[in-house]
């Protein structure tokens, strides 16, 4: 008896072992890199189409997260392809455990609220908001799971356009806007302080957990 659940337990043991690493596999070859995803803004005001765009670039301009916006910072596919197929998040810490592969030999990386807030020097704090009542110019219906670019006017929609594309979470869908979104939008029409680093943050972890994770915030990574 002792003997065949001995056999039984290991049996147990051997194939929760198969699947976990089955499971890892899937996740590991389910990293999905999309091209048009947190593409960063060039405010080229030579360009014959952005002549009517002149006055929200300007405004564009003096916006306090032009680091997170323009950043052209350089992205090799394979680090942060290895960053999110061995990325962990620390509930313990709250920070998420990961490497990239540096000459062959792995370095670790540990990613934190308070390290997104540094390195892409948003202007929040801990006790930054992450919600306003506030809905500018917006000329359909409130309190809705999207809001439409389409329903903004034309200078809303290309700056809105363009936080969308930087900031945002998703690999498409660029046509509406999330509520953290309209958000984040607000804060910066009114001058107001947001957590955009807990928002950063908060979507890294979520991609971790995804069944089909995504290279996401690839030039923040």
């Amino acid at each position: 008896m002792k003997r065949h659940r001995l056999k039984c337990l290991n049996q147990f043991a051997t194939r929760s072992h198969e699947l976990a690493t089955s499971l890892e596999g899937q996740i590991a070859s389910n990293v999905k890199f999309e091209p048009s995803h947190t593409t960063c803004c060039a405010y080229d005001e030579t360009l014959p189409k952005m002549v009517v765009f002149k006055e929200i670039l300007e405004f564009m301009k003096r916006l306090p997260i032009q680091k997170a916006l323009t950043n052209q910072h350089k992205a090799f596919k394979s680090h942060v392809h290895h960053f999110w197929k061995n990325a962990k998040y620390d509930e313990v810490n709250d920070v998420i455990n990961s490497s990239v592969s540096i000459d062959g030999e792995d370095k670790e990386i540990i990613i934190s609220e308070l390290l997104v807030r540094e390195v892409l020097e948003f202007p929040d704090d801990d006790n930054s908001p992450t919600r306003f009542p506030e809905r500018m110019g917006y000329n359909c219906l409130l309190n809705k799971a999207n809001y439409l670019k389409a329903c903004f006017m034309k200078p809303y929609k290309f700056f809105i356009h363009s936080v969308i594309h930087v900031l945002s979470h998703r690999k498409g869908g660029y046509d509406a806007m999330k509520d953290y979104q309209m958000c984040m939008v607000m804060a910066l029409v009114l001058n107001k302080r947001y957590n955009f680093s807990r928002i950063v943050f908060h979507y890294m972890k979520d991609n971790i957990t995804s069944s089909s994770r995504s290279w996401m915030y690839p030039r923040f990574v």
